[in-house]
């Protein structure tokens, strides 16, 4: 096998560990990109690069950007008495494709999991409990997913606040039991935002 063989075999093995992709998938999108090397793949390497080089994690509430605090944080139309937990940054972009929700987020970094071994501090647990103590903040909105994991991490985190005089609510669970929020459809997150209620 040549060299430039080897490069393209380990093009394919790298995107077929991107979630959704499998070898197959990924030899079709490699045999995309490489026959239209002008349109694609020139623009996304650099584009690749430049991500890599600017991607900051939000020093508020965890969010993926190029700025920190990033765009959510900054936007001054953005409710600040209300923040919305979410385990991961992927559930955080799935609630704004609904553009329904117009408070702010919090990004744990996961849930706790005795098998994996995650505790409360391996979270941004403490940060979370920071800002529900500030004035302004009235409700903390808990969208962890309807797993076993997430709903332990929701109690715990409503143990950590019983002594805040802020409202936790939970999102609606039209959110299947199992279910992960970046898999849900944008209607079914609309209303379980919508259909909040005190947990």
């Amino acid at each position: 096998m040549s060299a430039k063989n080897q490069q393209i075999e380990q093009l394919i093995q790298l995107l077929s560990k991107m979630p959704g992709l499998g070898p197959r998938s990924s030899r079709r999108a490699v045999l995309q990109i490489i026959k239209k090397k002008e349109s694609y793949m020139l623009p996304l390497a650099t584009l690749l690069k430049d991500v890599a080089n600017g991607i900051k994690s939000c020093k508020v509430c965890g969010n993926l950007d190029t700025v920190s605090p990033c765009g959510v944080c900054q936007n001054p139309k953005r409710d600040p008495s209300i923040i919305c937990v979410v385990e991961d940054v992927s559930d955080l972009w799935a609630l704004e494709r609904t553009a329904s929700y117009k408070g702010l987020y919090h990004v744990l970094g996961g849930t706790l999991s005795a098998v994996q071994g995650i505790r409360p501090e391996d979270l941004n647990i403490e940060k979370l409990v920071e800002r529900a103590k500030a004035k302004e903040t009235s409700e903390i909105i808990l969208a962890t997913n309807a797993t076993v994991d997430g709903q332990t991490t929701a109690h715990y985190i409503i143990e950590r606040l019983k002594e805040i005089p802020v409202n936790i609510t939970a999102i609606a669970h039209g959110v299947p039991i199992g279910g992960e929020l970046d898999y849900l459809d944008d209607g079914t997150l609309s209303a379980a935002l919508r259909d909040r209620k005190p947990f």
